[in-house]
């Protein structure tokens, strides 16, 4: 699976890319069939320092698309990838009932 890491107006510490290269490639326990996976990194407002985590997941057929926000990166990509994990779960059940 290709990984894109894209941060808007700021540079990304090599710790946060290992954190999303890891946590990104987990999800390949739930489908084999992910291309691959753009991550966008940005601040929604510089004031109150909300940072905001977009990814786009593309399978066969489909594009899943991910945001999430809260004060740390950290979060905002645990939280995505778990959302992402439900949407790729519920496709593959749909895939499945296709099948039968």
């Amino acid at each position: 699976m290709n990984i894109r890491i894209t941060s808007r107006k700021f540079r990304a510490k090599d710790s946060l890319k290992s954190l999303i290269h890891k946590s990104v490639n987990s999800l390949e326990k739930f489908s084999d069939d992910i291309i691959e996976a753009e991550v966008v990194l940005h601040f929604t407002h510089m004031k109150d320092s909300i940072k905001t985590v977009e990814i786009l997941l593309k399978v066969p057929g489909k594009t899943l698309a991910v945001s999430e926000s809260s004060e740390e990166f950290e979060k905002s990509v645990g939280s995505a990838v778990s959302k992402l994990e439900r949407q790729l779960k519920k496709v593959k059940t749909k895939r499945m009932a296709k099948v039968r």
